[in-house]
């Protein structure tokens, strides 16, 4: 089994300056960044590091997923956000859970031990339409996520593929699992403590999401597989 870790950036200068070298990239056998279009700094620092970067045509979380599935040679893929909020510590983890032939295994904040960042969240928003949106799925599809939203996971390739993902922002974990619970696939958790973000606020707005999601689960319930 061959592993491929893809970073996920987008203007991450600030947290890789931090935390780079905690990264284990050792523990993967090929280590690719697809990167938004950066302009901070980000993409010249992959280079410096050797770290082989694509840097997207288009914007968008989704598209970078996809970016990430077509260029990785490894039997699966890990995606990292390298933003701080994921624990590099727990990479070594989810490639040994995928050791066991899991199809999809997520690093997740709810299950017991797990634990979310909420400090930029004091009315717990974002963590409460993430355990909702979890609840639906588990509802409609019969699965058993704790977490479904969570983007740190590894996921085999073949499967993935198979999935034909088509979300474009950050609907795209939310998609992955939905298609996943539909085909039956085999996914697994492991627990991860959410760390507080490094260099400034997240990207993604909370309501808009919660707006995408809510279409983007009707538009996926009423789609023929």
């Amino acid at each position: 089994m061959k592993t491929t870790l893809v970073l996920l950036t987008l203007n991450e200068i600030d947290a890789l300056n931090k935390q780079f070298l905690k990264i284990p990239i050792k523990a993967a056998d090929e280590v690719i960044a697809v990167d938004g279009g950066s302009t901070d700094g980000t993409i010249e620092f992959f280079k410096k590091n050797g770290v082989t970067t694509i840097v997207q045509k288009e914007r968008g979380r989704g598209r970078a997923f996809i970016y990430g599935m077509d260029n990785a040679k490894g039997d699966y893929i890990l995606y990292f956000s390298p933003d701080g909020n994921e624990n590099p510590a727990d990479i070594p983890r989810l490639i040994e859970e995928a050791k066991k032939g899991h199809d999809i295994i997520t690093a997740s904040r709810f299950m017991a031990r797990g634990k979310s960042d909420d400090s930029d969240d004091p009315m717990l928003v974002r963590n409460m339409g993430n355990r909702f949106f979890t609840a639906l799925i588990n509802l409609f599809y019969r699965s058993k996520y704790t977490d479904a939203i969570n983007g740190f996971r590894i996921v085999k390739k073949s499967a993935l593929k198979n999935l034909n993902l088509d979300a474009t922002e950050h609907e795209i974990e939310f998609q992955m699992s939905i298609r996943a619970a539909k085909k039956k696939l085999t996914v697994a958790e492991i627990p991860t403590i959410e760390m507080e973000r490094i260099g400034g606020a997240r990207k993604a707005n909370t309501w808009r999401m919660g707006w995408r999601f809510s279409v983007f689960f009707l538009r996926e319930l009423f789609k023929k597989s």
